[in-house]
């Protein structure tokens, strides 16, 4: 088969096209670096060419509902059309665990490219997971207040972006499913807890502190919201596999 992956060098997007690639089929990698542009479509028709499954983990950095919304209308929107005017006879998309319970500017984005999918010509699946391992990395580095630290105290269940990457491949090669199970990690973590062990790991000897960090994201979190349910498929490796793994 013939699969694009959208984002594919992003934290999970270069894990999809490792599995696409060692599943024996040709991985087709969607990115500006490569003459992509999925805001204008630019360059969508002709790497789209002979496609037979496109798989969609292209995110951005925004804190803005209305940015979040405008990408990922645009972006998806020229993706699911290009991809059907291609002929590709399955979209495959990567979403969050819990986007329609936590009000939160970027989750409506997401609930947004997920309607965008939902209303496609191409046959789709819809794949949502939890939060991966290095969001730990992505708040030791982001939650800061001057040269202090902080520990967000939130509830969750990462997952391993490989792991990840590898269920997207295995999808993608089937048929389109719909909403399909959430994918979570093996078990519940603290992610203070996390954000501590990775600040041990490297290196760092100061003080970061646990605190509740105000906003809507985190208190959903806090509050389970994120959490996968009962009838989530389970990943293997824990966030302290990840870690020593590293």
């Amino acid at each position: 088969m013939r699969i694009a992956i959208a984002g594919g060098t992003g934290t999970v997007g270069r894990h999809t096209v490792e599995a696409v690639r060692a599943a024996g089929h040709d991985a087709v990698v969607l990115s500006r670096s490569r003459g992509v542009d999925l805001v204008t479509g630019e360059g969508l028709d002709y790497a789209l060419a002979g496609t037979d499954a496109v798989i969609d983990v292209a995110s951005i950095e925004t804190l803005k509902a209305g940015a979040a919304i405008e990408f990922f209308t645009a972006a998806t929107g020229n993706l699911a059309a290009a991809a059907a005017d291609a002929g590709a006879g399955h979209l495959v998309l990567l979403s969050i665990v819990g986007i329609d319970r936590i009000p939160y500017d970027y989750y409506a984005g997401k609930i947004a490219q997920e309607k965008v999918v939902e209303a496609s010509r191409v046959p789709w699946t819809i794949l949502r997971a939890t939060q991966f391992h290095e969001f730990a990395a992505q708040m030791f580095t982001r939650a800061k207040m001057g040269p202090l630290h902080l520990a967000p105290k939130a509830r969750t269940q990462p997952v391993a972006a490989l792991e990840v990457g590898a269920r997207l491949a295995v999808l993608a090669a089937a048929q389109p499913q719909g909403r399909v199970r959430d994918l979570a990690g093996p078990r519940e973590e603290e992610l203070a807890d996390m954000v501590r062990a990775y600040a041990r790991r490297e290196g760092y000897r100061g003080w970061v502190p646990a605190i509740n960090v105000p906003g809507p994201q985190m208190a959903g979190m806090r509050a389970g919201l994120a959490l996968p349910g009962p009838d989530a498929e389970l990943g293997r490796q824990s966030f302290a596999e990840w870690l020593a793994a590293e």
